[in-house]
């Protein structure tokens, strides 16, 4: 069967794709660059190439209610986008495509039925945006990550799967860094570009941080901030027993993650479902950063959920970064009942999403 994977939410797409890649022919229709101003290939480019499955680069525009020349730009690109996706779709002819969502996934879903070729999408998110919601309606069936997103679709045709997490994370396969651990280990990230408003209230507190924990810092490396090389500067100017507790990296890979998350006392991170599901997987306590601009405030929801089961603390990223260190010190001297809280959520982790998944494509053809 020819699959055509494509969509905004590379990670579960991941999940899926290697279930998928042994049995099936995948193409998977993407961004070769993450933004437009970037020359280095995207995130979800390397990772697609690596795995030796055909990356289609769909150039298409996103309607945003920020009027600007940027937007405006992107308007005109919306067409654009839509012939881009009849010549990949009439050059690949796939058998079903498979949306993780976005403004990448929807021209994609909405050529592909009129072409007359079943439509499946995932919903990562607690509130879809708007283009899976519109896609849901032509959808054969809805995949989603969470029992309280189904009254958005239609329910005779929506499957509460979880969000796929790749077996790479759930397992240890390379040790990016050799860590003796004397102490608690945070792991710090923003996500495959980094967050660079998380990496700044980190330098601000991150003399005091090294002399009590262990530090795993990934920066991204996003060229108009420059984080990653401003860090390493700042912490070869403090004391060398300071400088031994801090582990800095643009990207840990796939094969790296699940090492770091099974030595992690606390993460500290944006609130996408990604991480979340990661978090529940391991059962690591967090301090959550949620995106203030995530769509229909997605990660806010996500961040209540966690922080009302008692697994993690909420950090406005406006507020000062002595408080993001009180939250840190605060759920540190008491990680143990955090950890105990995780027995709350359990029922939202499904290790064999990406398993039911891949089952449901295979059954209807």
């Amino acid at each position: 069967m020819k699959i055509l994977v494509t969509g905004g939410h590379i990670t579960p797409a991941l999940a899926v794709i290697d279930e998928l890649k042994n049995n099936h022919s995948l193409f998977f229709v993407g961004r070769k660059y993450a933004l437009d101003t970037e020359s280095k290939p995207s995130f979800e480019y390397q990772v697609i190439q690596k795995r030796k499955i055909s990356f289609y680069h769909l150039q298409a525009g996103r309607l945003t209610r920020i009027l600007s020349f940027r937007s405006f730009i992107n308007f005109i690109k919306v067409p654009l986008g839509f012939f881009n996706a009849y010549k990949i779709i009439r050059e690949t002819k796939p058998d079903i495509i498979l949306s993780f969502g976005g403004y990448i996934g929807f021209p994609v879903s909405l050529v592909g039925y009129i072409m007359s070729i079943p439509i499946y999408i995932h919903e990562q998110t607690i509130h879809p945006g708007i283009a899976n919601r519109i896609t849901g309606r032509i959808a054969a069936k809805i995949f989603i990550s969470f029992p309280e997103t189904i009254h958005f679709f239609p329910q005779k045709k929506t499957i509460i799967t979880g969000n796929p997490v790749r077996q790479d994370v759930l397992r240890i396969i390379e040790k990016p860094f050799q860590i003796i651990k004397k102490r608690p280990i945070l792991y710090i990230t923003g996500g495959s570009l980094g967050s660079h408003s998380i990496n700044s209230h980190i330098e601000t507190i991150l003399p005091q941080l090294l002399k009590k924990y262990t530090v795993i810092h990934q920066t991204g490396n996003v060229e108009e901030y420059n984080d990653y090389e401003r860090l390493k500067k700042k912490v070869s100017l403090l004391p060398k027993d300071l400088q031994e507790n801090y582990y800095i990296a643009p990207h840990i890979s796939e094969q790296e993650l699940g090492f770091v998350l099974s030595i992690s006392d606390l993460v500290i991170s944006r609130a996408g479902a990604n991480t979340v599901f990661e978090l529940i997987a391991w059962k690591i306590p967090a301090v959550l950063i949620p995106l203030p601009w995530s769509s229909y405030q997605e990660q806010q929801k996500h961040a209540l959920l966690f922080q009302s089961a008692g697994v993690a603390e909420i950090f406005d990223q406006r507020n000062n970064s002595l408080q993001l260190l009180d939250l840190i010190q605060t759920i540190l001297g008491d990680s143990q009942k955090y950890k105990n809280n995780f027995k709350k959520l359990t029922n939202l982790f499904h290790k064999d999403a990406a398993s039911i998944i891949k089952k449901t494509l295979e059954n209807s053809q």
